[in-house]
């Protein structure tokens, strides 16, 4: 077996792995904010299932496309490199218009009103970050033909996300005032 990887992949997901590091300097000073005013921590138990899996995603990628011999193919890699993209815009959009509020665990502010604006304002996209996870999740090991690693990640991160959003669903209907007009979730 060869090690064949392209450097330019190589720095993608190290660039993919600095954005992560990026996200937790964003959520551990969120934390302190969200804590700060009465927060309170849900989901402990699976948090850590959930980092090692975010970890097994870009370890993945690496070692298929280099162990594997997975070659880059431009007629999926180029459209599955622009959805990396258009997950990579939509994550930080949403870090953006939740503001101290986002944060990688789930942690709430009992009191504060739901958020409703940027791609929160969409009634039938009511998780618009984890969608740019799992469309990341897929697409950037196929950047590189590591299709291996994204239906691993994509049938697990499924799995996760089914506690994560229940726990999520759960913590907000819980803490926050009902919003005039709006379906309890």
């Amino acid at each position: 077996m060869t090690w064949h990887l392209s450097t330019w992949y190589l720095l993608l997901v190290l660039l993919v792995g600095a954005e992560r590091l990026a996200e937790l300097v964003v959520a551990r000073r969120n934390a302190r904010w969200s804590l700060a005013r009465g927060g309170v921590v849900y989901g402990r138990g699976h948090y850590p299932w959930m980092v090692a899996l975010h970890t097994g995603l870009l370890a993945g990628c690496l070692l298929e496309a280099g162990l594997a011999g997975r070659p880059f193919v431009p007629a999926l890699g180029w459209p599955m490199l622009a959805v990396v993209a258009a997950a990579q815009a939509l994550r930080w959009w949403c870090i953006a218009v939740l503001g101290p509020r986002w944060n990688t665990q789930v942690i709430v502010v009992p009191g504060l009103p739901l958020v409703e604006r940027g791609p929160y304002r969409l009634s039938w996209l009511r998780h618009p970050n984890y969608v740019a996870v799992a469309a990341e999740g897929a697409a950037l090991p196929l950047v590189h033909g590591a299709w291996v690693t994204a239906a691993v990640f994509t049938v697990l991160n499924a799995a996760l996300m089914v506690v994560r959003i229940r726990c999520e669903d759960a913590a907000l209907a819980g803490a926050a005032p009902p919003v005039p007009g709006r379906a309890p979730a």
